[in-house]
């Protein structure tokens, strides 16, 4: 695999960027199941971390984040600058987990 610097700041310290390619991004979209809802349901009760959810939204932003970096990697791009993640609500119970940045060439 190629590799492509990506991170949050607008700059990569002691890089030029010589071309903005423009935006890059990956999202995938993830329902709950009944099972995780019903475990979930009895640690609202106690209380606690609900490890099946965490779980599943570190795989959703993996997911997303793996697909930015291969939309870059298509475009020849050395670097992912400004890189961020958002989630939405597509129906009950499905959301999406979007990631996106910059797709940059350095000089």
């Amino acid at each position: 695999m190629t590799n492509i610097i990506v991170t949050t700041g607008n700059e990569i310290p002691g890089k030029k960027i010589s071309q903005i390619i423009g935006v890059v991004k990956g999202s995938t979209v993830r329902a709950r199941n009944i099972g995780r809802d019903i475990g979930a349901g009895f640690k609202s009760i106690i209380g606690g971390e609900v490890k099946t959810y965490t779980e599943m939204t570190m795989n959703a932003r993996d997911e997303a984040y793996n697909r930015m970096v291969n939309e870059a990697v298509d475009l020849k791009a050395d670097a992912i600058i400004g890189v961020r993640f958002t989630t939405s609500m597509v129906m009950q119970g499905a959301s999406e987990m979007l990631a996106y940045g910059t797709a940059v060439k350095l000089g």
